[in-house]
């Protein structure tokens, strides 16, 4: 026979959880409490059972406890936001659902599973204090200062890749109007770089630019700050406003839109197609005039088909959708940005750095950069700091790198098969040929630079250029 799993095994399983768990009885009576619901609460386990829900919390009311709601309704309150003080006077911030125990189509109790989000929330309304704060200045003093913190403009953007070009000369023309932008990218790509850019081109370039990862907050936490909140509209709100409000004539950023929950998504479109937000808790809609770009590091088609963006709302921001590619994909970008982040820490960390071994150069062009461009600039930062001589070499780079490198230079006896068809001569062609390239790339087409990278004349390099026909 399978062992019978009691009420006693349930509870053991309920002490594992990282959430806390209460549960009331039918008159609203606290019958049980798990570990980490009274660590939040600041409540005695064994002094607190038995006990009336209000009686543990004085500054509950009995209309605004989800718990005595739903013995009332009998109907499930999912991701509802509380804030309220226990016994000892510490404010909490918690996301709660609480589901009806039913026996017998009568109401036996509620359990209610809460997730602590205090240091989010304060955190978030900390940022928006500050936000706050300096989008009230007058415009004239804040002219030059939201420049210089929101400085990136379309030359900013180093390619030299045909297709993010293109997207460049797509998002100038954007920047002239005032419609929503959809920027697909990978994570590391540069999405908020080339938002700040279209914000500092357009009309809205001295009025506030505000960013927000819609990954980084819970869904109902999110809407408060993008909507803002009033007092009463839940248990410890208070009036403040959202990002929305703050971003008013300016240009609000939403990054992993493919985080942000459906149904918020739901009243994303609604400011899109009527230019009104309402706070949690208000009756009384407000007017903005905020510019949206939205970001997903998913592919916009497969964020649809796996339910992570509204279709609706694809096709409301789909007006004008960028797509940047990855730095494995644009390989002629690598030593334009390595020198661009060379040049960028050397003046940050006061070093002479002149430039990259080949070796490094020749690993830099064939490492996957699954980080992308912010992979790279961390992998240089790091380099600048470290590197004793004034050439980047290999010992200088991070383990992972270290690591490829080796693996993909293993000595030729161990891993160099002769192709039959070809022999020694013609080898030998093919890998002058790939470092003479190679070391064209990495002097951006400077053919002295070039010469002295291969330690050769710079008229055999000359001759060998146009003997390979290498443009």
């Amino acid at each position: 026979m399978h062992p019978i799993l009691t009420l006693e095994h349930v509870k053991i399983m309920l002490e594992y959880i990282s959430d806390g768990v209460q549960i009331v009885d039918g008159k609203g009576n606290l019958i049980y409490c798990n570990h980490n619901s009274a660590l939040l609460d600041d409540i005695n386990i064994e002094e607190s059972i038995g006990k009336h829900i209000t009686e543990i919390y004085p500054s509950l009311k009995e209309d605004e406890s989800t718990l005595l709601k739903v013995l009332t309704t009998q109907l499930p309150i999912l991701n509802r936001e509380q804030t309220y003080r226990t016994y000892k006077g510490k404010s909490i911030a918690t996301i709660n659902s609480t589901l009806p125990i039913i026996n017998d189509g009568v109401v036996a109790g509620a359990i209610e599973i809460s997730r602590d989000i205090t240091s989010y929330k304060e955190l978030s309304e900390k940022v928006i204090d500050l936000q706050s704060k300096v989008a009230g200045k007058n415009s004239e003093e804040l002219g030059t200062n939201r420049m210089l913190k929101h400085g990136f403009r379309f030359e900013d953007i180093i390619t030299a890749h045909s297709e993010f070009n293109r997207v460049k000369a797509i998002a100038m023309k954007a920047a002239t109007t005032d419609i929503a932008v959809l920027i697909y990218g990978e994570t590391g790509t540069g999405k908020e770089l080339l938002t700040q850019a279209i914000h500092n081109n357009s009309r809205r370039k001295n009025k506030p630019f505000i960013a927000q990862n819609c990954a980084a907050l819970p869904g109902s936490l999110l809407e408060g700050i993008l909507f803002g909140t009033v007092k009463g509209g839940f248990t410890g709100a208070v009036d403040r406003p959202g990002l929305f409000e703050l971003a008013d004539t300016g240009t609000l950023f939403l990054d992993e839109i493919n985080s942000m929950p459906q149904e918020l998504q739901a009243k994303l479109l609604r400011v899109l197609q009527d230019g009104k937000i309402r706070r949690i808790g208000d009756t009384k809609e407000r007017l903005v005039d905020v510019r949206i770009v939205a970001a997903t590091n998913i592919e916009p088609n497969l964020a649809i088909d796996l339910g992570l963006i509204r279709r609706d709302l694809y096709y409301r921001l789909n007006t004008v959708t960028l797509w940047i590619p990855k730095l494995s994909d644009r390989k002629e970008d690598i030593p334009l940005l390595t020198k661009y982040f060379i040049k960028k820490y050397n003046g940050l960390l006061y070093r002479g750095i002149k430039g990259t071994t080949p070796e490094v150069m020749k690993l830099f062009l064939n490492y996957p950069w699954e980080g992308n461009v912010r992979e790279l600039e961390h992998v240089i930062e790091g380099a600048v700091n470290f590197v004793d001589g004034d050439l980047i070499s290999i010992e200088d780079l991070p383990y992972n790198l270290k690591k490829y490198y080796e693996k993909n230079n293993e000595k030729p006896s161990d891993k160099t098969v002769i192709d039959p068809d070809e022999g020694l001569i013609a080898s030998l062609y093919k890998a002058e040929i790939e470092l003479i390239h190679h070391a064209m790339i990495q002097s951006e087409g400077n053919i002295a630079l070039a010469a002295r990278l291969l330690k050769i004349p710079r008229q055999t390099l000359q001759y060998k250029l146009k003997k390979y026909k290498i443009e």
